[in-house]
């Protein structure tokens, strides 16, 4: 039986993920949750799955959950919490599905402590992927990726020989506005923009996925998991979301991993590798579906992802400001606060002001978070 801990318990691929569970209850146990602030979801899953560890976002949630919590369960809280359920359990796999950067602390956390990584989480690679990366081959930990595209271009390069690999390609559903024009994008609000047409997500990943932020943060992170050069990796815009990615070898060759989209699967690959089973994901019919659509990435309509691959080739600390700035940027614009095409300029200008730092350190890396942040805030 795999014993595994969620950071991100409440959220969408912390939901899904405990789905997988439900749907496996002989193979896995659950040693620990981690929410931020739906203590109410959190705690209906401590009472279902008895976990020996929760954490919470703060110490008066931690009181208001506390009292309703099973026997045996202990409470922690705030970012120390986070560590504790990342590395202070029995668990093999600690799936990383918090949202943002706060997961990367937890993250290496950990790796230090030798749990097999199964990442929900962009921002860890994005910000610190150097950092990260190292870590993990230094401990011997199997970073496994739960993202679908991510997912779908590891399976693809399994058995193949990794030198033998032209270049990969990303694909894009396009998001909520991906039939609008600019001039249109104009008028859009937060709700249109929540209305993803293919995949369920949080709210957050939703919006990126409308600016395109996603898929730039996935080009980052596709980066460094798999050792690949920028000019190696590409986007390509389908609308289905049936072929979820795919590898180019020297040959010319393409394998392709396709699906229905539905986050389950990639979740319980990760858990189950290198086995899989059965999923409770519908089966995919080519022949209902009767045709796929592509269509090049248009840098002009989605100037969000040309600046991802901009501050990719340039490395240090540039992705850690393009991540600082769009986290600010999609806040604001769920407030209601700034317009949707304003997430775009706000990440713009941070890039402007930015001062690169090469091959950073941990401690240089928070303090370029903090003033990203901070002149985001402003604009």
């Amino acid at each position: 039986m795999k014993k595994i801990a969620i950071l991100g318990s409440t959220g969408s691929i912390g939901t899904q993920t405990l789905d997988v569970v439900d749907m496996h209850p002989e193979h896995f146990q659950v040693e620990a949750l981690a929410a931020g602030g739906n203590a109410d979801l959190l705690i209906e899953q401590a009472k279902r799955y008895q976990p020996k560890k929760i954490s919470v976002g703060s110490k008066e949630l931690a009181e208001k959950v506390m009292p309703y919590m099973p026997a045996g369960t202990k409470v922690y809280y705030g970012a120390e919490g986070l560590i504790e359920i990342a590395a202070g359990t029995d668990a093999d796999t600690v799936v990383t599905a918090v949202v943002g950067s706060v997961g990367l602390e937890s993250t290496l956390a950990a790796i230090d402590a030798g749990k097999q990584i199964g990442l929900a989480n962009k921002e860890t690679l994005v910000t610190a992927g150097h950092i990260v990366t190292a870590r993990a081959a230094a401990k011997g930990v199997s970073i496994l990726p739960v993202d679908s595209e991510h997912s779908a271009i590891f399976q693809c390069m399994n058995g193949e020989n990794r030198s033998a690999v032209a270049g990969i390609t990303l694909t894009a559903s396009g998001g909520s506005f991906r039939d609008l024009t600019r001039e249109q994008l104009q008028q859009v609000t937060v709700e249109d923009a929540l209305k993803h047409p293919n995949w369920s997500m949080g709210s957050k990943i939703t919006i990126d996925s409308a600016t395109m932020v996603n898929k730039g943060l996935e080009v980052i992170e596709a980066h460094w998991l798999f050792g690949l050069a920028y000019d190696q990796i590409d986007v390509l815009l389908h609308p289905e979301s049936i072929i979820h990615s795919y590898v180019e070898f020297e040959d010319t060759s393409i394998i392709a991993q396709l699906g229905t989209p539905d986050m389950r699967v990639p979740i319980q690959y990760a858990l189950t590798y290198p086995n899989r089973m059965s999923s409770p994901a519908k089966r995919l019919s080519l022949a209902q579906i009767g045709k796929l659509h592509f269509k090049e990435m248009d840098m002009g309509r989605y100037p969000c992802l040309r600046m991802a691959y901009e501050c990719g080739k340039m490395g240090g600390t540039a992705t850690t400001a393009y991540n600082a700035a769009n986290e600010v940027a999609v806040a604001r614009f769920l407030r209601k606060e700034i317009s949707f095409l304003k997430i775009e300029d706000i990440i713009a200008s941070v890039l402007e002001a930015h001062r690169n730092v090469e091959q950073p350190e941990l401690e240089q890396i928070a303090a370029c978070d903090q003033d990203s942040r901070k002149l985001a805030s402003m604009l």
